[in-house]
């Protein structure tokens, strides 16, 4: 059947609207994504600004509109009008304290740019969860209310942005209508700010002044502020230059985040390219092994690639045969980033139980995992005045710059130079919480100037002259539980039976190893740790080690059984109920404790925490001392 011309015009229409449905898809596809966050003091209207952004950029279906009305009278904080801000504020308890708690992300976009914007919380208690927010973006909107101006919270999220490597910084002078869009009130705001800035190393920042509520210079120029020609907040974000094509520049790294071995013919490293670029061909090198190959092939989705650059996530084969497992990174052959085991590093600590230094925490760094303890602060950083400041410790929200030690080299470089690879986070080994964002500076030099110096007598020639099997036997119990009694019989019935021994008493330790130490917290770490180390090398020597040490710490005992080769170390619980400690009391420390004159005292102001699965358990009100000696001799020779 011939077409007529209705449905000719028809088809017409028909294929135009699809080209530009086409057309427009393509653009959208490839327009640019900007990331930014607003951060600033709370009630400085973070929220608010972000909701007027997704509404004027028409991001708000009807439903939504229509149950944001129905929210805003309910409220009733905007007198009748929209509030914006219960657009973001999604969880109940944000929306009746009127703050930001946790980190809301929201996606619009407009004819140039796409958008995702972090709004992070501006109390100071959740200052952890800005730093979240911080850690991709490309921009940060620093929100001040016209009425406060330059606050405690300014400073501090102006710091950790700049801390954190965002070199785009807008300073949005918020609620310009409250005070009469007073020209002489933003000066002197960008002013006080400006002094600032310059201080922590923020070189240039663009002031807006703006009324989130109202929308004044939100999308376009506002005349309520004619003095005011710089441009508007939308117009900034679409323009604003962030450069892409520094990580491509930047020397070849990947971090390998999984070894793809699909069967015996295939194995290849899969993970996202963070720098650089590759081609098959060129020569790599493995690290933190430090072994040289080159790419044979790059694998990815639809198949082999000539080329691949930062940003994308592929798999590499190697041409030989190289021990490579995840955590390693793949770079480029000579331009290698370093390895080191000691760093200078900025912390940001996130928890409310504050840094304990020498405790093992577990450090991430892109797919690397590793153990590492981190000293006490060279100095906590005052936000208000960049004042350095001495510091034992560092508390919730705190800043400060610390020495730490990782228990094998990682691969790294300083994050001023890449994020990827020189930000990371410690995470506590019992809770499995973050505690702290940091960023690494640099290498200790004594880190690279000190190496394992091999002997050629090893530590299994000394266990084979001594006709025994290395190992550390750890009792831990309460101050009165019998550790010491029970110790001494155990190396006395070792000895019958021509055994090689020796025994780390607690009491003992601390009269010359030990002696400048206390008993706080991170004093009985650092004696577990020093304990821990003189056992290792006495297994070295091929003894088996006894210690009568309280411990209280279990993340302390797990350190020293990392310290030893697999199954040599005996955690043995001397379990006694605290009551039967304080009548035994042989010492009187009990006494003194409750008397108040012995501090820090494990049981009554310091506690003690029962190992979970202990190698044994022996209760010392059902046996006596020697029939639990026995029990860990035959725990030890069957």
């Amino acid at each position: 059947m011939a077409a007529t011309p209705a449905t000719e015009s028809q088809y017409k229409v028909d294929t135009l609207i699809a080209e530009d449905i086409d057309a427009y898809l393509d653009l959208h596809q490839h327009k640019s994504m900007l990331r930014f966050i607003t951060c600033g003091s709370v009630d400085d209207g973070k929220s608010t600004l972000i909701g007027r952004l997704l509404y004027d950029s028409k991001m708000i279906f009807e439903d939504q509109l229509a149950a944001l009305e129905a929210d805003s009278k309910r409220v009733g904080t905007q007198g009748g009008e929209i509030d914006f801000a219960l657009l973001v504020d999604g969880l109940a308890a944000e929306r009746e304290q009127g703050i930001t708690i946790d980190v809301a992300y929201r996606y619009f976009s407009t004819e140039k740019r796409k958008f995702i914007v972090a709004d992070t919380p501006g109390h100071e208690q959740y200052t952890r969860n800005m730093v979240t927010g911080a850690s991709t973006a490309d921009l940060a909107v620093i929100l001040i209310d016209a009425r406060k101006g330059v606050l405690t919270q300014t400073r501090r999220h102006s710091y950790l942005a700049h801390l954190i490597g965002i070199r785009h910084i807008v300073l949005a002078v918020n609620k310009m209508d409250l005070v009469g869009y007073d020209q002489a009130r933003f000066n002197e705001i960008v002013a006080d700010y400006r002094a600032f800035a310059t201080s922590i190393g923020i070189e240039q920042f663009t002031a807006i002044p703006i009324s989130g509520f109202r929308g004044d210079n939100i999308t376009g120029p506002s005349p309520n502020t004619p003095w005011y020609s710089g441009p508007s907040l939308i117009h900034h974000l679409e323009t604003v230059e962030v450069d892409t094509t520094d990580d491509q520049a930047r020397p070849f790294r990947m971090a390998v985040q999984w070894v793809n071995r699909p069967n015996l013919d295939f194995r290849g490293f899969s993970g996202l390219i963070a720098s650089g670029s590759i081609k098959p061909g060129d020569p790599v090198r493995i690290l933190p092994s430090g072994k040289v190959t080159k790419v044979a092939r790059i694998v990815a989705f639809d198949g082999d690639l000539p080329q691949a650059v930062a940003g994308q996530s592929i798999t590499l084969t190697l041409a030989d045969e190289v021990d490579c497992s995840r955590g390693d990174v793949i770079a480029v052959a000579d331009n290698p980033p370093e390895v080191s085991g000691q760093f200078e590093a900025t912390l940001v600590w996130m928890d409310e139980q504050e840094l304990v230094p020498g405790r093992s925490y577990w450090l991430k760094l892109g797919t690397q995992t590793v153990s590492a303890t981190v000293q006490p602060p060279k100095y906590q950083v005052n936000v208000n005045t960049m004042e350095h400041l001495a510091a034992k410790t560092l508390d919730l929200n705190a800043i400060g710059v610390v020495t730490l030690a990782t228990d094998r080299p990682i691969v790294f470089e300083p994050y001023a130079a890449a994020r990827d690879l020189g930000g990371f986070i410690l995470i506590d080994k019992m809770s499995n919480a973050t505690v702290a964002a940091g960023m690494l500076h640099f290498s200790l030099r004594r880190a690279q100037n000190v190496h394992w110096q091999a002997t050629d007598i090893s530590r299994d020639h000394h266990a084979t002259l001594k006709n025994q099997r290395p190992a550390v036997v750890w009792l831990t119990g309460l101050s009165g539980a019998g550790k010491s009694t029970i110790a001494n019989l155990v190396e006395k019935k070792l000895a019958r039976m021509n055994r090689h021994t020796f025994l780390l008493d607690g009491d003992n330790v601390r009269h010359g190893l030990n002696r400048d130490l206390g008993f706080t917290e991170a004093d009985r770490i650092e004696n577990i740790r020093r304990v821990g180390e003189v056992a290792r090398l006495m297994t070295d020597a091929g003894l088996i080690v006894i210690t009568a040490f309280i411990s209280p710490f279990r993340a302390e005992r797990d350190m020293v059984r990392q310290m030893m080769a697999p199954g040599e170390f005996v955690e043995v619980h001397i379990d006694t109920p605290l009551s039967v400690a304080e009548e035994r009391d042989v010492k009187g420390l009990y006494r003194k404790a409750r008397e108040g004159k012995l501090k820090n005292f494990t049981g009554i102001d310091s506690p003690y925490e029962p190992p979970i699965n202990p190698d044994l358990h022996i209760d010392t009100t059902q046996v006596t001392p020697d029939e639990a000696a026995e029990f860990i001799v035959k725990r030890l020779i069957p």
